[in-house]
């Protein structure tokens, strides 16, 4: 049983400048309509300001909120912020919050929007407006829900906001997999960091990970793993440069999944980055990783 969270407000309608394609977060809920009939939708609630402001400079919350931010940091983003924006970051934090909550209780959740792993204290960046990755974890260590957080970003593009967000807390690791010559061109230091040559494939790419997150598990004794799962290492993404194929994602995530279940950790996923001309190929991936996850979660 897959359980999703999703909510209408994550289908902001589609800005009148910059290139990101909002349409994506509908395609997905329609292929795993599709290929998943075992799932159950949950509708989160938006997450409340006092906890995006635990991590987020409350002035640029007041921007974001009030749908004022200055067009430098719009720039930054790559689209303007308008009250639907707005209102979709709300619920998209909340969305991976509840995620992790119900993988508490299951093992195993997904948010179908969410890893905005860019965005910094004071602004947003790389389509990223709040950092619900840092907000959640942030939030479930403040309120006794967990002890000790892994936070796995395997996004094709460094997490360097949530990095910089979560730097120096013992009671959170961030291990980042990523492109080395990918945005963002200044990387920050996460707990760890793996930088990849370009075109790196299914085999050396699954080594590397698995080596990474056996030892970061053990290390780190969390008791739940936050997994920013973008979809855009694949080799046909329009902006990575690593040649993942459809395989090689499906092994990565029943490999993150497995891992974590062996410990007895819990994982909640958020959606993450995944980029294409044909959306409908590139929501159908994401909703093949979830399924994935969610099948091996629950397999016997």
């Amino acid at each position: 049983m897959l359980h999703i969270v999703h909510h209408s407000d994550y289908v902001a309608p589609r800005p009148k400048n910059g290139s990101f394609v909002f349409d994506k977060y509908q395609l997905v809920m329609d292929a795993i309509r599709e290929h998943a009939p075992e799932h159950v939708v949950h509708k989160p609630e938006p997450m409340p300001r006092q906890w995006i402001e635990a991590v987020h400079d409350p002035a640029y919350v007041e921007q974001v909120l009030t749908a004022s931010v200055p067009r430098e940091t719009e720039r930054r983003i790559g689209f303007p912020v308008s009250a639907e924006i707005a209102s979709r970051v709300q619920y998209t934090s909340g969305g991976t919050w509840m995620a992790a909550k119900l993988a508490l209780d299951h093992g195993y959740a997904a948010n179908s929007a969410g890893g905005s792993h860019h965005a910094l204290a004071d602004t947003g960046a790389g389509y990223c407006v709040f950092n619900d990755l840092a907000i959640t974890a942030n939030r479930l260590l403040a309120e006794g829900d967990a002890r000790k957080i892994l936070i796995v970003d395997l996004d094709v593009h460094q997490g360097d906001g949530t990095a910089v967000l979560l730097a120096g807390r013992t009671d959170v690791f961030t291990l980042s997999i990523h492109s080395e010559r990918n945005f963002p061109t200044r990387k920050a230091c996460s707990s760890r960091d793996i930088a990849l040559p370009d075109a790196v494939e299914d085999d050396h790419y699954l080594a590397i990970l698995e080596r990474a997150l056996t030892e970061s598990l053990a290390d780190f004794e969390p008791d739940l793993l936050l997994y920013q799962a973008g979809v855009d290492p694949h080799v046909d993404d329009r902006l990575g440069r690593l040649a993942l194929s459809d395989t090689g994602l499906e092994q990565r995530e029943r490999m993150v999944i497995r891992r974590a279940r062996d410990r007895g950790i819990p994982v909640a996923s958020a959606l993450g980055g995944g980029y294409g001309h044909d959306h409908h190929a590139v929501a159908l991936r994401h909703a093949r990783s979830m399924i994935a996850m969610a099948d091996e979660a629950f397999s016997r």
